[in-house]
């Protein structure tokens, strides 16, 4: 099966309360999702004008691999912006719950089915690839999206992006209706999930199991309220649980996480899936010593796949195994087993009083504290820098 993501980084990544790219910056994401393999970047909304017209257009002069959509309302003054930037793909926008239709546009439905219509057409008739939004689709009546999704096939549309707007999907649900969509219509599917149960990508990989062709993903999970479905997590979920290899090169996932967590100003956290500091930091001493002796037993992957390394961390829950690898492998030193478990037993109770594992100078000190002690000569040892590693 093969399936394209299409990131929204650039758009509803930015679309985070409180998050701003500058024009650089969203240029520099643009040339960095087009180098791990990216298949398409929604690069913003035209119709905005000023500096978000300016970096579209400034993207999509880099001539990229990766091809290039605009987020539009199913307004001609909107498709006629996005013809302004040279855009070869659009994305046309509206809602298809009765709660928007009646609340938000205070319309019809039938003022929706014409609109779609109307505004589909027209960008065909500009030579166009038109992908059609149904906003809010989790919560539309099931008939009506049908009746939405035929008549966007019929104006021409090249593919509806089901839009699971403010994340009420569960995957059960999210795979049953895709089915019938693909079923009754047969128009390919995009799957946009947003996350505030926190099942933004599975519910992406059950409307993908059900034959949706495309994914919206956003670097780090980045989006409205809880943010969506996360490009690395859907990418790395795809290869190792669907066995899908998307073509992106995983190995520098961390390093455009890195980029857009300093650029959004959204710190990374530790343990953010699949890039975070501590995804392959181990500190348990049957999970380290699991681990040691052959990784696949704690890592779902390799770090080395994800631009990551494997720390061995010592600290509270910590085993002697743990002490003899480090003092080995990193110091240099083969450690009798009572000056390692001596040694354990001060780092325990040093992490306790501290609230986290130790650095490894801490390690030497306390080794080097036991030696005087002891009244032992000091073997050269490797010393280690100031972090965990």
């Amino acid at each position: 099966m093969v399936v394209f993501i299409d990131d929204t980084t650039l758009r509803d990544g930015e679309q985070t309360a409180g998050v701003v790219f500058t024009n650089e910056e969203k240029v520099q994401i643009a040339r960095l999702l087009d180098e791990i393999g990216v298949h398409q970047i929604e690069a913003g909304i035209p119709a905005m004008g000023g500096d978000e017209m300016e970096a579209i257009k400034a993207i999509i002069a880099l001539g990229l691999r990766s091809s290039i959509i605009t987020w539009n309302r199913p307004v001609l003054a909107d498709i006629d912006a996005s013809l302004q930037c040279d855009t070869k793909a659009v994305a046309l926008s509206i809602s298809v719950s009765d709660i928007h239709i009646q609340h938000k546009l205070r319309q019809s439905r039938e003022w929706v089915l014409q609109n779609i219509k109307k505004a589909t057409k027209y960008a065909k008739s500009h030579d166009l690839y038109v992908s059609v939004n149904a906003e809010d689709a989790s919560r539309a009546d099931p008939d009506f999206l049908i009746q939405f999704a035929q008549t966007a096939r019929e104006a021409g549309a090249d593919r509806l992006r089901f839009c699971d707007t403010v994340g009420v999907l569960e995957p059960f649900r999210a795979y049953e209706a895709i089915c019938r969509l693909i079923e009754e219509v047969g128009i390919d599917i995009e799957m946009h999930t947003h996350n505030d149960f926190g099942m933004a990508t599975a519910n992406a990989l059950a409307g993908i199991r059900a034959g949706a062709k495309w994914v919206n993903t956003t670097v780090n999970g980045l989006g409205e309220r809880a943010g969506n479905a996360s490009l690395a997590e859907v990418v790395m979920a795809l290869k190792h649980i669907e066995n899908i290899d998307v073509g992106i090169d995983t190995t520098r996932l961390r390093t455009i996480s890195k980029y857009v967590a300093q650029a959004s100003q959204r710190p990374l956290p530790v343990s953010q899936a699949i890039t975070g500091d501590n995804i392959f930091a181990h500190e348990s001493g049957i999970h380290a010593d699991g681990v040691l002796k052959y990784p696949p037993t704690y890592e779902a992957f390799s770090p080395e796949e994800v631009g990551l390394e494997r720390q061995i961390l010592v600290g509270k829950h910590s085993g002697s195994h743990t002490i003899l690898f480090k003092f080995a492998n990193e110091f240099g030193i083969q450690l009798p087993e009572d000056i390692a478990k001596e040694i354990l037993a001060r780092a325990r109770a040093m992490a306790l009083i501290r609230k986290r594992a130790l650095f490894d100078k801490e390690l030497v000190l306390i080794y080097q504290e036991i030696c005087k002690e002891r009244c032992l000569d000091l073997p050269p040892l490797k010393m280690p820098g100031s972090s965990h590693n």
